[in-house]
């Protein structure tokens, strides 16, 4: 009975302790998949500086060139490996509103899908500058959901501001994907 008591002992340990802990070696394991302020502006930052490389790419290289990178940029960025993603681009309209794959999503950036007809490529615009300012960020935890403006610059100097709500969490690896992206343009009334 004892030997069958040991076994148990053991088992309920095993299951208590993290993977890779071992008793008595040291501080366990710490998996933090808390999301900082700060990976939130890097990840805004890099969206920005990607929209801008992606139009410079297609002024200089052509659009194959452009969508090529684009692709890479989806990839890095959005979280559609770990499945739909609630996008809403800017300058969509019914019956192809919302953006849940990753092949919409190209197609608005850079165009060229016979399966997106209406769209001529919102990255391809010739933009020089972009810049996301919060009007606030809303962390908890593994997720963040931020509210404000981005104001993009294009070839002749003319801003364009867009309403814009991004839902950043972390993936597997640890980095940011956007989950949710809504953007729009500010209402004149």
């Amino acid at each position: 009975m004892q030997h069958r008591s040991s076994i148990i002992s053991a088992a309920l340990l095993a299951i208590a302790l993290p993977a890779g802990a071992a008793l008595a070696q040291g501080a366990p394991t710490v998996v933090n998949q808390s999301i900082t302020e700060a990976e939130v502006l890097g990840a805004q930052k890099a969206w920005c500086e990607a929209l801008v490389n992606i139009s410079r790419t297609g002024e200089m290289q052509g659009q194959p060139a452009a969508k090529a990178l684009a692709e890479k940029v989806i990839d890095a960025a959005y979280g559609y490996q770990m499945g739909a993603v609630l996008f809403k681009p800017t300058l969509t309209v019914a019956p192809q509103t919302f953006r849940t794959t990753r092949a919409g999503a190209l197609a608005y950036f850079v165009g060229g899908d016979q399966a997106f007809p209406k769209d001529t490529g919102f990255a391809l615009k010739g933009w020089t500058k972009c810049e996301a300012t919060n009007s606030a960020i809303f962390i908890a935890g593994d997720s963040a959901t931020t509210m404000g403006n981005v104001m993009i610059t294009g070839k002749d100097g003319k801003v364009t501001t867009v309403d814009k709500t991004w839902k950043f969490v972390k993936d597997d690896a640890g980095r940011l994907r956007i989950v949710v992206h809504h953007s729009s343009l500010p209402y004149t009334g």
